[in-house]
Parts: structure tokens; sequence; C-alpha cells
């Protein structure tokens, strides 16, 4: 390598009872920087034949593209939510797909398949006038066509009882299992966790 051969130029030694010339000493100061801005430029350099790989570039942008997806998928799934259309709701689960909810740190009901999946929802959903998802943050592990994520969400139940307007709030972090079929991202396993509730009557309008 550069730096070795340099380190074992005559510069770099020195010997017994022979002071270094004036010369010497002058190349000395000259050829010490270059070492280091040998040293400084190396990850530099290294990065930009990276970036000049095309199957690197190509990796990057199926990753940017697989996350945005992902992201698409969690926020659809809430957006269906939202205006109740359960029968597309379920098509983005796959057909043995399953889902567990966890409220308080205990584990309630397993849904397994599209069509119990679809009429859980369908009877959750019945008992709310009004329905609010509010996406945060998420995560994901990919891993070719299967991946892993976690996604924040804040979700917004109203519900009418006894002529009272009633706010349930929960604080939901889904731990998701996806796969892609088809060229399509769905999800294979979603763990929905009520980490936090809150139950309130709203103000009269």
């Amino acid at each position: 390598m550069m730096t070795e051969n340099l380190a074992e130029h005559s510069l770099f030694h020195t010997y017994d009872n022979e002071p270094m010339r004036p010369d010497d000493r002058r190349r000395l100061w000259v050829a010490v920087p270059l070492v280091a801005l040998v040293f400084l430029l190396t990850p530099f350099v290294t990065q930009a034949q990276s970036m000049n790989n095309p199957a690197t570039i190509e990796q990057r942008l199926q990753t940017i593209e697989d996350k945005t997806a992902l992201k698409r998928l969690v926020d659809t799934f809430s957006n269906l939510a939202d205006t109740k259309d359960v029968a597309a709701q379920v098509l983005l689960f796959t057909e043995d797909a399953t889902v567990t909810s966890i409220s308080g740190g205990e584990a309630g009901s397993t849904f397994a398949g599209r069509k119990a999946i679809s009429d859980a929802f369908a009877g959750y959903l019945a008992n709310f006038e009004t329905v609010y998802h509010i996406n945060g943050q998420q995560t994901v592990e990919l891993n070719g066509d299967t991946a892993t994520g976690t996604a924040y969400c804040l979700v917004v139940l109203i519900a009418d009882e006894n002529g009272k307007k009633i706010k349930n709030t929960a604080g939901v972090i889904y731990h998701d299992a996806y796969v892609r079929q088809d060229g399509q991202w769905l999800i294979a396993k979603r763990t929905s966790n009520f980490t936090w509730r809150d139950r309130e009557e709203m103000a009269a309008n």
C-alpha cells in the first residue's frame, strides 16, 4: 500500500550518529501531510466507488420504494378504518393473516383469516359514530419479500351512549409482519397493543 511504502521510505528512518540533512527535513514536512491526506480521503473514495456501483444504487432505491409502500399500507389501513370500509380494509391482509389485540399488557382475542378479521372489525366499528386514526412514526426491517415493522397510532372513537357523546382515546402500537405477494405488500400478522386508554364525555356543541 502507498502508506506502507511511504513508511518504509528513508525519510521516516533515523540513523544513529547521522544527523538529518536540511533537504531530508524539507521532504519530511511534505511527506507527512501527504500520508495524513491519504488516510482522510480513503473513506470518501470508497463511498464514491460504492455510489457508482449500479447494483448498490438499485438496492438503495428498492429499499426506499419498499419503505414508502409499507408506510402507505399502514396509512391506508387507518384511512379505511375511519370510513368503516372494512371490505377494502381486509384486502390489505394476506388470506391467512392473524390479528391479535393486547390491552393493559394482557392478550385479548386473535382472529385468523380475512373472514374472521372482517367480521371482528365490522362488529367493533359499528359501536362508534366517529372513528379517527392519527398515525405517527413507523420503523421497518426489510428482508427481501418479508419485513417487520412497528407503527404508532392515536385512535379516537366517539360513541353515543344514552344521549351523551363519549370520546374514547387510545394509544396503540402496531407490531406487524409484512409479506410481498404479486408485487404488493400485505399485512401477514398484526399485534395491536393498546398501551393506554382515556374516556371522557364531550361537551355539548
